[in-house]
């Protein structure tokens, strides 16, 4: 099956305390976008990056020679993950079965949990991996048959509950579910009130009262932790590195 995956890369990495782009900053010896790129290889025959202009040279040299074959797009003003994916989505030349989306910070991924995805991905809209975790900072809320009706998001200021099911940073989309409906549901989405930022995970619940969103469960919680801080860049780097 073809896959393209699109990775967010446009954020500045202000909480990680450097100057170089988020998805540049090394970990254990290589960029967070290689170790992205590197990672979802096996799976996808095209990526195309979403970047901030001021970073735009840098992350094309990164991508010169990755496993796969990046494009590096433009996201000119950070109006959130929503028009990143867009603006990506309108720059692809061809529409193939399947689009995965990872952010740029998900250097924990494992490939088990890839192959998970790629299996359980088939006749769904959406699918994606998920984790049971307390404390959540995402949190699904399911109804009484399983379906995903709301996307609880810390940071947007929701109520989360003590434990919650959070997805991982990583995203399968149908051609459908990219290419018609998530431009339909981005005609109605206004910037929220919490960040500002024009939001993707939302699209989880939209799309799951129109069609089907399955999840499966990734390979170990550590998956799900996406760097922010100099402390998350050490606990991931010190994962990796013991892996």
């Amino acid at each position: 099956m073809e896959r393209l995956l699109i990775v967010p890369a446009a954020g500045r990495g202000t909480r990680l305390g450097t100057a170089t782009p988020k998805v540049l900053v090394d970990v254990n010896g290589r960029p967070m976008l290689r170790h992205v790129l590197d990672i979802h290889a096996p799976f996808v025959s095209g990526a195309i990056v979403v970047a901030h202009p001021s970073a735009a040279r840098s992350i094309e040299a990164a991508v010169r020679d990755a496993p796969v074959p990046a494009t590096v797009v433009l996201q000119d003003v950070p109006t959130g993950m929503l028009d990143a994916i867009l603006i990506a989505a309108a720059a692809a030349t061809n529409h193939p079965a399947r689009v995965w989306v990872s952010w740029g910070d998900q250097v924990a991924v494992r490939r088990e949990t890839l192959a998970r995805l790629a299996e359980a991905e088939d006749g769904s809209d959406v699918a994606l991996p998920t984790v049971e975790r307390e404390d959540p900072y995402i949190h699904l809320d399911r109804a009484a048959d399983g379906r995903v009706i709301r996307v609880l998001q810390r940071r947007e200021g929701d109520v989360m509950p003590p434990v919650g099911e959070s997805d991982i940073g990583v995203f399968s989309l149908s051609a459908r579910a990219c290419f018609e409906q998530l431009p339909l549901y981005g005609l109605d989405v206004v910037p929220a009130g919490g960040t500002g930022e024009r939001n993707f995970l939302p699209f989880i619940a939209w799309m799951a009262a129109r069609g089907t969103v399955v999840t499966c469960p990734c390979a170990d919680s550590r998956e799900a932790v996406g760097i922010n801080t100099p402390e998350e860049l050490a606990a991931v780097a010190a994962y990796l590195a013991g892996r």
